[in-house]
């Protein structure tokens, strides 16, 4: 890669991010051989300090510029930036303001674009908790407890993928496949990938550019996530009509288990059928929590021991969200802001 990385614009989709910007800000700019990247603050309209501290860097920093985000989700701040900023720049590298990066993370990913001739860079996962239930969070999803093997959670080698951690993309590609598709608020990144392969674009795995997520840090927050998760996955097998993976067919289960269960306990004690009908669920509950126990066990966390309690939240938030979309809800409509595509469905 030529040093200065004029061709590179750096997009941060921020909501309420005050504790974290100015870190963020700073590791990128330090990544000298992207010296003159133009980095975007994309805000979906923050409430706290976080407009103040990218006004203040912008102001000290040409590099940096902050954008409003009226659609407020994060699919919409890309196309946003890329659409004002893109130009005849070539890469764009997606950074989330929520996560940890190792040093240089920006001019390593556009060089192992240019070494391996992919049209997209993706990079692995590595969940971090700091409270006790984040701590158990992250070890759900650190493991195929939690995320069934996917490649981009379960540390896998590098190498060609249908999907990742969305990191850097060429900006041609990701135009003529139309950008991220603003009906989807969840999974707008597998539904992107979806289309760069139809247009015979290859991702690549960058195993040593793994970054740092933090989980959500209670229950409920958790369960929403992944309910969101379910029903953006559900909105792209309907587009594309494309099946689910083994590891994704298996929540599928979940819901109805404990819908019948639930169902079913009033009865429990009138009749054996009642019993029979809780035993999925109880099956999966007690799989679960032996799981967590071998994780904890594993890893020698404390915490991690309750990873059998959030990887059922998981697992029900994304059955739920799946099951209730494909019931009640329709196709969105196609808001491809830079091509229209053929794309089945």
């Amino acid at each position: 890669m030529a040093i200065g990385g004029r061709d590179v614009l750096i997009v941060v989709p921020c909501l309420n991010e005050a504790a974290n910007l100015a870190g963020l800000l700073d590791h990128l700019l330090a990544d000298t051989a992207v010296r003159e990247a133009l980095i975007v603050v994309a805000d979906g309209g923050s409430t706290d300090a976080s407009v103040s501290i990218v006004e203040a860097i912008a102001a000290r920093e040409p590099r940096v510029r902050l954008l409003a985000n009226p659609d407020r989700i994060q699919s919409a701040a890309i196309n946003l930036a890329v659409a004002r900023f893109g130009g005849d720049r070539r890469w764009l590298a997606r950074i989330d303001a929520h996560a940890g990066y190792p040093p240089a993370y920006v001019s390593r990913l556009v060089a192992a674009a240019e070494a391996t001739g992919a049209v997209s860079v993706v990079t692995p996962m590595r969940t971090v908790g700091r409270g006790c239930f984040q701590k158990a969070a992250a070890a759900a999803q650190n493991s195929r407890l939690g995320t069934g093997g996917a490649a981009h959670r379960g540390g896998a080698g590098g190498g060609w993928v249908d999907h990742g951690h969305h990191a850097l993309m060429a900006i041609e590609a990701f135009q003529g496949a139309g950008g991220y598709d603003e009906g989807f608020s969840h999974n707008e990144d597998a539904e992107l990938d979806l289309r760069l392969a139809q247009g015979g674009g290859r991702i690549w795995m960058a195993a040593d550019l793994a970054i740092d997520y933090h989980p959500r840090s209670d229950p409920g927050s958790l369960f929403r996530q992944y309910l969101n998760y379910g029903q953006g996955r559900a909105k792209t097998v309907a587009r594309h009509r494309t099946p689910l993976k083994i590891r994704q067919l298996a929540p599928l289960a979940v819901a109805p288990a404990v819908l019948a269960a639930v169902l079913a306990a009033p009865l429990a004690a009138l009749t054996p059928w009642a019993l029979a009908a809780a035993l999925p669920a109880l099956a999966w509950a007690a799989l679960c929590l032996a799981g967590g126990a071998l994780v904890g066990w594993r890893t020698r966390e404390p915490c991690a021991f309750g990873s059998g309690l959030a990887a059922m939240i998981m697992h029900l938030g994304w059955s739920v969200g799946y099951w209730r979309w494909r019931i009640t809800g329709r196709p969105p409509p196609r808001r491809l802001p830079f091509a229209e595509v053929d794309v089945a469905g």
